[in-house]
């Protein structure tokens, strides 16, 4: 993984670079989330990298699955990226891409996990606390999950707040077996 990491990091750079110059961020994230989508299917995963398969091709498979986005310079980026025999990589590049892109747009997407599903005032005020503490503006993608009993985990980035019920009981649990 940390591997596919170095080599994803100076295309999603370059990516970056580019889109960022051309005032074509949301195209190119369109490109990169369309295309890493089609990589990492099973199918189209055994095409890469095979040697009777024509690698240009298969960046034209996926440019056309991502609708085209980016115009020629999404098209000639996937055709780098099959030359050089990198198109394994696109689900690294694009996670890259996107953490430089809410970095450049001052923003931060949080998961919010809670037991039972937020309202939508709910998911606004957690936005609002999290834009105080964080200095960013934040996008909520909020899930689920009925173990957590009650409350929410919230993740931003490296930043884990565990304010579930479930996590305060292992939490007791932990203290009372020592």
């Amino acid at each position: 993984m940390a591997e596919l990491n170095t080599i994803a990091r100076p295309y999603a750079k370059a990516a970056f670079a580019q889109a960022q110059a051309t005032g074509a961020l949301a195209d190119w994230s369109n490109l990169l989330s369309g295309a890493a989508a089609v990589a990492r299917s099973p199918e189209f995963g055994s095409l890469i990298g095979n040697p009777q398969v024509d690698q240009s091709d298969l960046a034209s498979l996926l440019h056309e699955a991502a609708t085209k986005s980016a115009g020629g310079e999404g098209l000639a980026f996937l055709r780098l990226l099959a030359d050089r025999r990198r198109l394994d990589a696109l689900l690294g590049i694009q996670a890259l891409f996107e953490a430089l892109r809410a970095e450049a747009e001052n923003r931060v997407d949080v998961g919010v996990t809670s037991a039972v599903e937020m309202s939508d005032a709910q998911k606004q005020s957690f936005a609002n606390a999290l834009k105080k503490r964080l200095g960013r503006d934040v996008v909520i993608h909020a899930s689920t999950d009925a173990s957590l009993l009650g409350g929410a985990i919230v993740r931003a980035g490296d930043l884990v707040i565990d304010g579930s019920v479930k996590g305060r009981l292992d939490k007791l649990a932990a203290t009372l077996g020592h």
